[in-house]
């Protein structure tokens, strides 16, 4: 079994952080989007990882070769983005005959993924969703079997999302399926989806089990990325590390706040995740990300997203700013 990561993506939603940081690198209580990702499938044993990059994706190859050398991992270009249907097609060489569990980079999901893996055949992830208009949808038969699969619906027969979960044991096929759209020109949305690609199994008859995901975590805006960061800190927030300086500091938990960082005269929490080395002064900081290497001083900052190297001084309420930012508000 191999794992494909799609990690191609600008994240232009999330810019101005995604104008110098990968979108799956964005830090989220205490770790990384794209850290969830590989943590959750090498503990179900998976040791081949495929990574599609393209935007920055220099700094994902660095990320995953200095935090996971001992995983095989293979890092396939993808220049121009015609959509991940295109992204995962252009895998089928260091696939072969492997089967494969494609995830994308921004998709942290909570479901049982050893019993998962045990599943004979493909399996597709589902979640139930208020509108399915924005995703890849799955319609059921009256015996809960998946009968077609179609990419951001307009009028939608179904609610059952595909939330971006995907173990396929037919890759040749779904490799076939991929190209023969491509060559046609069969796109949604002026893109080629990896879910027409999936229609096309079905359509010679190659059956999906339907698995259901208990939580699924949106990482794809601010708002919702410090929602999903004070859900996961819940989950698994620890507090300051051992060798994180705080003098005079309340802190309310919870919290994830990296290593080398000095607080000192402030009020972190709750949902604050700090990353590495940064120093913190008579600031109060709850609901936030805040970035590595970032210097607050006398700030307030509730709902913010910071990046990393930022220096701010005086006070706020609510930011979105990017790395390598210097604001004074003094």
């Amino acid at each position: 079994m191999k794992a494909i990561i799609p990690v191609a993506g600008a994240g232009t939603k999330l810019r101005p952080h995604t104008y110098t940081q990968p979108k799956a690198l964005m830090p989220l209580a205490g770790k990384t989007i794209l850290s969830f990702i590989i943590d959750q499938l090498s503990s179900a044993g998976i040791r081949d990882f495929i990574f599609v990059v393209g935007y920055l994706g220099e700094k994902i190859q660095d990320y995953v070769e200095e935090k996971y050398p001992r995983l095989n991992c293979h890092f396939v270009q993808q220049n121009i983005r015609e959509g991940t249907g295109q992204a995962i097609a252009l895998t089928r060489s260091v696939v072969g005959d492997d089967e494969v569990f494609i995830v994308m980079g921004d998709t942290i999901c909570e479901f049982d993924i050893d019993a998962v893996m045990q599943l004979p055949g493909s399996a597709l992830g589902l979640k139930k969703v208020d509108d399915p208009r924005s995703f890849g949808v799955a319609e059921m038969d009256e015996e809960g079997h998946i009968i077609r699969v179609v990419e951001k619906p307009q009028i939608p027969v179904s609610n059952m999302a595909l939330v971006g979960l995907y173990k396929i044991k037919e890759t040749a096929e779904l490799f076939d399926c991929l190209e023969e759209n491509y060559h046609k020109k069969i796109t949604s949305h002026d893109e080629y989806h990896l879910t027409d690609g999936l229609q096309g199994m079905l359509q010679k008859g190659i059956a999906f089990t339907p698995f259901k995901v208990a939580n699924w975590f949106d990482c794809g805006r601010k708002e919702t990325l410090l929602e999903s960061n004070a859900t996961l800190l819940k989950k698994y927030g620890s507090g300051p590390p051992t060798d994180a300086v705080t003098e005079n500091t309340i802190i309310i938990p919870p919290v994830s706040i990296a290593g080398g960082c000095n607080i000192a005269h402030s009020i972190i929490g709750p949902n604050v995740a700090i990353g590495e080395n940064t120093v913190i002064r008579a600031s109060i900081v709850k609901d936030s990300i805040i970035g590595a290497y970032s210097h607050l001083h006398e700030v307030v900052l509730t709902s913010s997203l910071i990046g990393s190297d930022a220096n701010i001084r005086g006070l706020t309420q609510s930011l979105n700013i990017g790395d390598n930012t210097e604001i004074d508000l003094g």
